[in-house]
C-alpha cells in the first residue's frame, strides 16, 4: 500500500533535487545503522516524505556527508540526515514489521512469518519508545483486516482507517501543529488507500479478492481521488514550513499522481491499439 508518495523529479530544480535524494539517502544510511543492512530492503519513498515535511515544519539541524554504499559503489553521493531521520527510520520498520505479521495472518506466509521474528528485536525496542505510534498502527491494521472479512464493501471505511493510521504515523509530538498535520495526512492515508485499491482492482477481481472499488463505478475513481489529494494539500499548505516547501507541493500536486497517470496512459494506448486492430480485421472481411 506504500510506493505512491514520490516526487515528480524531472519538475524538480537541481538544488531540490539534491535535497530529495539526498533526504532518501539518508535514510537508508540511517536504517542500515539502527536496524541492519538489510532492513534497506524495507525503504521507500513514502518515509523520505515523512522526513521532508516534519523536516520541513520544525527545521532541526542536518549533517550533510558524502558516501559511497552498496548500491552505489562507484561514486560518491549525498546524505542528509536529523533527528527525523531516525524517526522516520523507526516508524518504516513498525509499518514493515506489522505489515508482514498481517501477511501471516492472513495467508501463512512462510516468508512473511521469517521477516516478521528478523524484526521483532527492533520493533520491540521501537515500541517502548513510541508507543502511541505502534498501537496506533497495530489498532489500525486489525480494524482493516477485520472489514476486509467481513467483506465490507463501502470505501470509505478502509480508506478512513487507513487514514487515521498515517495521520498518527506523522505526529512525532503533540503540538500546535499536531492538529493540522495529522488532518492532512489522514486525507493523504485515504488517497493511498483508494489510489492503492484502484491500482489492485483488476487483479482482484480475477482473483476474486477483497476490493471495496468493485461497489462503486469506476467513472468517479478520479474524482475522489482528486476530492481527497485536495483536502490533504488545503490543509497541510496552512502549516508554517520553514524550508523545502517546493518539494512538497511537488509531491502532493504532481508525484501522487505518477503511477496513476502511468497506468492510466497505458490503458488507453492498448485501448487505441485494440480499436485499431479491430478497425483493421472489418476492413479485412469488407474487402474480402
Amino acid at each position: 500500500m506504500f510506493g505512491y508518495v514520490t516526487a515528480h523529479t524531472e519538475a524538480l530544480t537541481e538544488d531540490e533535487l539534491k535535497i530529495y535524494k539526498g533526504m532518501y539517502c539518508g535514510l537508508c544510511r540511517t536504517l542500515k545503522e539502527r536496524h541492519g543492512g538489510l532492513s534497506r530492503l524495507t525503504l521507500t519513498y513514502d518515509m523520505t516524505f515523512l522526513i521532508l515535511v516534519v523536516s520541513s515544519l520544525y527545521d532541526p539541524a542536518d549533517t550533510i556527508g558524502e558516501e559511497r554504499c552498496m548500491t552505489h559503489p562507484t561514486k560518491r553521493h549525498n546524505y542528509i540526515v536529523n533527528f527525523y531521520t531516525e524517526y522516520a527510520a523507526d516508524m518504516n520498520i513498525v509499518l514493515v514489521y506489522n505489515k508482514l505479521l498481517d501477511d501471516w495472518n492472513d495467508d501463512k506466509n512462510g516468508a512473511a512469518r521469517l521477516g516478521a521474528s528478523f524484526l521483532k528485536k527492533d520493533y520491540d525496542k521501537i515500541w517502548y519508545k513510541y508507543p502511541n505510534q505502534c498501537a496506533a498502527v497495530e489498532k489500525c491494521l486489525a480494524e482493516l483486516a477485520e472489514v476486509e472479512k467481513k467483506g465490507i464493501m463501502s470505501p470509505d471505511i478502509p480508506a478512513n482507517i487507513f487514514g487515521k493510521l498515517l495521520g498518527e504515523i506523522f505526529i512525532v509530538k503533540e503540538d500546535e501543529y499536531s492538529q493540522t498535520l495529522r488532518k492532512s495526512m489522514s486525507a493523504l492515508g485515504r488517497f493511498i488507500y483508494i489510489m492503492d485499491a484502484w491500482d489492485d482492482l483488476s487483479d482482484d477481481i480475477k482473483k476474486e479478492r477483497y476490493n471495496p472499488l468493485t461497489s462503486i463505478s469506476p467513472s468517479i475513481t478520479e474524482s475522489v481521488l482528486t476530492m481527497l489529494i485536495a483536502e490533504c494539500a488545503e490543509t497541510l499548505f496552512t502549516l508554517p514550513f520553514k524550508k523545502n516547501e517546493g518539494i512538497i507541493k511537488n509531491i502532493i500536486y504532481s508525484g501522487v499522481w505518477t503511477r496513476y497517470s502511468l497506468k492510466t496512459a497505458k490503458k488507453e494506448k492498448e485501448n487505441k491499439k485494440g480499436n485499431s486492430d479491430s478497425k483493421a480485421q472489418n476492413q479485412n472481411i469488407i474487402s474480402d
